[in-house]
């Protein structure tokens, strides 16, 4: 062979192992696609997967709801069971179907506990004129914009016009609707009418089984808000998913009676839920400026009055000290 020939045969030798080569290299892998957009809108929120019985108050076969995280939701699974709106539900009761304010439902409620709704029933209308400058009312409301009255003071000028019951919905003050209107902004209309001016109410009593028709329920003042069973409570919240947790300890419990005695002593109204969010922003707090800052955080749309805010924090003080 020429050294021509065998330069030739050693590059077409060369050309064949690169071929070679070229051919058990692996092929390039695409490229990963781009990440999806974050999610838009609010946050999905966990719906505990826990089942509670329901009945109308009045009346009614038994049913079955879950999945609610607010009392809004509870109202709407209700409202479903039993082909109504939930417009028509006034508030519920746990483990009584009678309009007993002790057992009303607020924001927690026991695992074993059965709900009973109030709905919507007879409406009247009533006369009011002051004779002093409180009324004797007390204010609650049903979380998805109902007022109702939750106490009625002995000997008061409401006292006196019995066709004005516990658990009423005020519905108008001299017809302009307060329908959506909070409890603490009820209360403060009540507050504001002139003494010895009339001024009309327009109220909607709950529906009333037989054995209920022509009570007139007064609430008593031992154990108010006491409303859960067992150890542990779906605690619901206007923000955020709902929560199991355990029943309050005998600190919780206390302040929050205390603390809701407050509320209606200022402001006209009691609210279990409303008492219980203040003890829990003020019982680790270390001075009274703290507590005001996270009460502000949390609760800011109720602008409380500087005395209110320094007798809270007293009452959470003596309670957390033993001075009852």
């Amino acid at each position: 062979m020429s050294p021509q020939d065998s330069k030739a045969a050693g590059a077409e030798a060369m050309e064949e192992k690169k071929a070679q080569n070229q051919g058990c290299t692996e092929p390039t892998a695409p490229p990963l696609p781009p990440p999806s957009p974050p999610p838009t809108g609010p946050p999905e929120y966990p719906r505990p997967r826990l089942i509670f019985h329901t009945q109308l108050a009045h009346g009614s076969p038994t049913g079955r709801i879950h999945g609610f995280t607010n009392v809004k939701e509870l109202y709407a699974k209700i409202a479903e069971v039993f082909n109504i709106s939930p417009s028509e539900i006034l508030f519920c009761t746990l483990n009584s179907h009678k309009v007993d304010m002790q057992k009303l439902l607020g924001g927690q409620i026991g695992l074993e506990d059965f709900i009973f709704a109030h709905v919507r029933g007879e409406t009247k209308e009533v006369e009011v004129t002051k004779t002093e400058d409180a009324l004797g009312l007390t204010i609650t409301d049903n979380g998805a914009g109902y007022a109702f009255i939750k106490r009625i003071k002995e000997g008061s000028t409401i006292d006196r016009l019995k066709t004005i019951c516990i658990g009423d919905h005020i519905e108008a003050i001299n017809d302009q609707s307060i329908v959506g209107c909070r409890h603490y902004e009820v209360a403060k209309m009540l507050k504001e009418q002139s003494r010895g001016t009339p001024f009309t109410l327009r109220l909607v009593g709950p529906k009333k089984a037989f054995d209920m028709i022509g009570m007139r329920t007064r609430a008593t003042k031992s154990n108010e808000g006491k409303i859960v069973n067992g150890r542990e409570t779906l605690r619901l919240r206007s923000k955020g998913a709902a929560t199991v947790q355990e029943v309050q300890n005998e600190f919780e419990e206390q302040a929050t009676k205390k603390v809701d005695d407050l509320l209606e002593s200022y402001m006209g109204i009691r609210d279990v839920e409303l008492a219980t969010t203040i003890v829990e922003a003020g019982k680790d707090k270390k001075s009274p400026d703290d507590f005001a800052e996270a009460l502000d955080t949390v609760l800011g749309d109720f602008a409380f009055p500087d005395v209110f805010l320094f007798d809270v924090w007293g009452a959470i003080a003596d309670v957390k000290n033993g001075r009852m």
